[in-house]
């Protein structure tokens, strides 16, 4: 499937895109990643127990011991220790890759599941709570920035959202790092944030707000990757309907000189029902969109909130 040569690079476990890389031969193919998302981005795929150099068909590999610091094994045979090659491939990948903007793991995999992994005891049985894949843990410890999701957990329409929208996100720090990262670029680039932000985390928002206006006198490679770092911690926290009301009527505020009474009146009732589950995220959303496009205001143009991601994927729709 073509995409723009610009497309945002994300990494992906090779199985999810239909390769048939699995210990039986098989694949997990995600008609959400190959078909929907494939759209947007270029996926770079891997198959991390192919590039330590297991076969395929090959004896599958298990999860044992500790759950924080688990051992990958044989399943049948236990001489297969596989433990270090995987960690060592996850955190040169993570170095190598520099230029992908998020990563998407294949769900329960030993080498690639990002939680819930079935850890396996002398008794034989499962640890409660299990633990992260070999390749998935060093990945993420190497880059705790990268946007990171399972294919499972995309099905969720409030994480897929929270997943897209941060990709976009690190996609513009990164562009603007290429660009030559400038004070003024820092402050621009948060102000885009601010109305997102205060949707997923309104004490970061607070917090981000006095850091970046109290940060002249900090050099800026020491406050920008700090910034950048708590930035993308505050964004992983999905937005609850409630924390979006309160953008919307925020957002509404900058609008009620323009609107008439009939229009104010009309737009407080949808974004009502929005909060109250009566209507998807979109609808109001869309109106106030309609709103400034007939009475523009550059600030909150510049705002991200308003379209975080290609309306074509209609991430909003089911929120």
């Amino acid at each position: 499937m073509a995409v723009t040569r610009d497309a945002i690079k994300i990494g992906i476990s090779a199985c999810l895109l239909g390769h048939p890389v699995r210990y039986n031969g098989g694949h997990k193919q995600s008609r959400l990643c190959s078909d929907v998302l494939a759209r947007h981005f270029e996926f770079t795929p891997f198959c991390p127990e192919q590039a330590i150099g297991l076969a395929t068909p090959r004896e599958p590999i298990r999860l044992v011991g500790d759950p924080a610091s688990p051992q990958a094994l044989g399943s049948v045979n236990r001489a297969l220790d596989v433990t270090d090659a995987l960690t060592t491939f996850g955190t040169q990948t993570a170095e190598q890759l520099d230029d992908i903007c998020g990563y998407i793991l294949m769900q329960k995999s030993p080498s690639c599941g990002m939680e819930r992994v079935k850890v396996y005891q002398d008794n034989g049985q499962p640890a409660d709570g299990g633990g992260r894949g070999l390749f998935a843990a060093a990945l993420m410890r190497a880059r705790p920035d990268l946007p990171v999701e399972e294919d499972g957990r995309l099905n969720d329409p409030v994480l897929r959202e929270n997943f897209i929208t941060r990709v976009f996100a690190y996609a513009e720090w990164q562009r603007l790092q290429r660009a030559g990262l400038t004070r003024r670029g820092l402050i621009t680039f948060h102000e885009r944030y601010k109305y997102q932000l205060m949707a997923t985390c309104i004490q970061q928002y607070r917090q981000l707000g006095r850091e970046v206006a109290q940060s002249a006198s900090i050099p800026l490679e020491a406050f920008a990757p700090r910034y950048f770092s708590q930035l993308m911690a505050a964004l992983k926290q999905p937005a609850s309907r409630g924390s979006h009301s309160n953008v919307l009527q925020h957002l509404s505020g900058y609008l009620k000189r323009a609107l008439s009474s009939p229009e104010k009146q009309e737009l407080g009732k949808l974004i009502e029902q929005y909060r109250t589950g009566v209507v998807p995220l979109v609808v109001p959303i869309t109106l106030i969109k309609h709103h400034f496009r007939r009475h523009p205001d550059s600030y909150i143009d510049r705002q991200v909130y308003l379209q975080p991601h290609p309306e074509d994927l209609s991430l909003r729709n089911a929120l």
